[in-house]
């Protein structure tokens, strides 16, 4: 595949060179089925609309949402107190000592709390990934 993009003409002035690997798998992925289908062998339909080259934008949009959903849900498994911890600094912007008196807890337990949180959330968003 990379060797007939390589070598085509187009090459060197392509406005979406990931579309066009895409065409290029797709026309070989065509090619190979009908080789298959002339010796009665088929290994799967082609949709015309579902293998459609999804533009980067729109994919881009899709990995955000999907990250926010999987973002949210992470902090929607912490436990209450750190969760509310955690959102009481990173939503409501308050500082650690604000968080403190605000709920009566020491400095160093909202530190106790926040690294819990960020540890957990990161732990969940590597695993998304």
């Amino acid at each position: 595949m990379f060797t007939r993009a390589a070598g085509s003409r187009q090459a060197g002035v392509l406005a979406n060179p990931a579309a066009f690997l895409t065409r290029i798998a797709r026309n070989l992925l065509i090619d190979r089925a009908r080789r298959r289908h002339a010796n009665n062998v088929i290994l799967f339909p082609l949709d015309e609309a579902r293998d459609e080259v999804v533009q980067p934008e729109q994919d881009m949009a899709i990995q955000a949402s999907d990250l926010q959903r999987a973002y949210e849900q992470a902090i929607d498994r912490l436990p209450e107190k750190t969760r509310r911890v955690f959102l009481m600094s990173r939503v409501e912007n308050l500082t650690y000592r604000q968080i403190s008196k605000e709920l009566g807890i020491t400095v160093a337990t909202v530190e106790y709390h926040m690294m819990r949180a960020i540890a957990f959330v990161a732990t969940l968003m590597e695993a998304h990934r």
